[in-house]
């Protein structure tokens, strides 16, 4: 990894500030748990739009991810440096889309997309180890989203 003083650029440089999830991957221990806690603020904002603007934003976070993930990581001259945590703040938002409203269905969304994407069972393994670039490092938190995204639809359907 090139010397760079992260928690200067994270806070002065507006593409390191977002790949590092406002801040949030500059934790020590568990950033992508802390990248995915700091998506909460930004779903809270989300979770009363329309489903299409929902999606929307949704997909400009990914699109925008793809970008910064990629400039930070050839900048540090590493591949999904983990540090870089905007995918779990799409992951997450992703893993929300539809959800019913609540405290605890955040809490659920939460956990099961952080279980998918720890765990990354095929293909979002596979994912994880080929695909390239930022558009790789995104893809396999979007893959990790989609199992948890279905738990999360089928706990809304059989309790809320």
């Amino acid at each position: 990894m090139k010397q760079i003083n992260l928690t200067k650029s994270v806070f002065q440089d507006p593409i390191y500030f977002i790949a590092f999830g406002f801040g949030s991957g500059l934790m020590s221990t568990a950033p992508g748990t802390w990248g995915t806690a700091a998506a909460i603020p930004l779903y809270l904002l989300l979770m009363g739009t329309n489903w299409v603007v929902y999606l929307f934003i949704t997909l400009i976070a990914f699109v925008l991810g793809v970008w910064v993930s990629e400039k930070v990581s050839q900048d540090l001259g590493v591949h999904d440096y983990k540090g870089i945590v905007w995918d779990e703040v799409v992951g997450y938002l992703l893993t929300m889309f539809l959800a019913p409203k609540g405290a605890i269905w955040m809490l659920w969304g939460f956990i099961l997309f952080r279980i998918f994407d720890i765990w990354k069972p095929q293909p979002i393994g596979y994912i994880d180890q080929k695909v390239r670039g930022g558009f790789g490092i995104m893809l396999d938190d979007v893959f990790a989203a989609v199992p948890a995204w279905l738990i999360m639809q089928l706990l809304a359907w059989s309790f809320a």
